[in-house]
């Protein structure tokens, strides 16, 4: 499959999703958004992935880009493809879709638990989400729920955390294919963040555990498999 993938800053790529999608025989093309690349035809790829950021859904007059950005991914959604967007990414779905995306009442960066809403049973892509499952946060927004969306998982920060629309959309706030090298150059970037809130952790608690990331790696893989089948 040809799967075509947004990214938004240099320092936040697929993550453990390059490995895992290359071993699978799937093809990856990419548009970087900050480096001015143009989008691709529809008929060029098969499935996108919509990648996180630092920036907000609304930043759209620092950020023209974002104005195309979001018709493409509309047309994408249009042309019944499946569609994976984490972190700004479910963001940008939700906004796309009817939703709306604004500050959330706290910062939430570090492990948090999720816990999978039972508003998504039945729901193909969300089968193999645990009942509750340690991730990766790194967000300040949230979104309210579009029409037609089945509520994912929940944390004690954020009520929305994910969803899954019309089962071939998925949305996740949260990241499961982040590394330690890529938690390492988010901080190394954007350091400021860790402003010591209620769920905000430091630098050391986030990278204590590498086990965490193998675990949250290994999820991301299942889901992968799931919203590919």
């Amino acid at each position: 499959m040809r799967i075509h993938y947004l990214q938004h800053v240099a320092v936040e790529g697929l993550g453990s999703m390059e490995t895992a999608l290359r071993t699978l025989g799937h093809v990856l093309s990419c548009t970087r958004l900050f480096a001015n690349d143009p989008m691709p035809a529809q008929r060029d790829f098969d499935a996108l992935i919509i990648m996180g950021g630092p920036m907000g859904v609304y930043d759209e007059a620092t950020l023209p880009w974002l104005v195309t950005e979001k018709q493409f991914i509309q047309q994408t959604v249009a042309a019944g493809k499946r569609v994976l967007g984490i972190c700004l990414g479910a963001q940008l779905l939700a906004e796309v879709l009817g939703g709306r995306v604004f500050k959330n009442a706290y910062r939430e960066i570090g492990w948090w638990p999720v816990t999978r809403r039972a508003e998504c049973a039945g729901a193909a892509l969300a089968a193999d989400f645990p009942a509750e499952a340690e991730v990766f946060h790194w967000h300040g927004d949230t979104f309210t729920l579009p029409q037609g969306a089945q509520l994912l998982a929940s944390s004690s920060a954020c009520c929305h955390q994910g969803f899954v629309w019309n089962q071939r959309v998925l949305a996740m706030q949260f990241h499961l294919e982040t590394t330690q090298l890529d938690v390492q150059a988010w901080l190394a970037q954007d350091p400021d963040e860790l402003d010591g809130s209620r769920y905000v952790q430091t630098a050391q608690a986030m990278l204590a555990s590498p086990e965490r990331f193998v675990a949250a790696n290994q999820l991301m893989r299942v889901l992968l498999g799931r919203w590919l089948a």
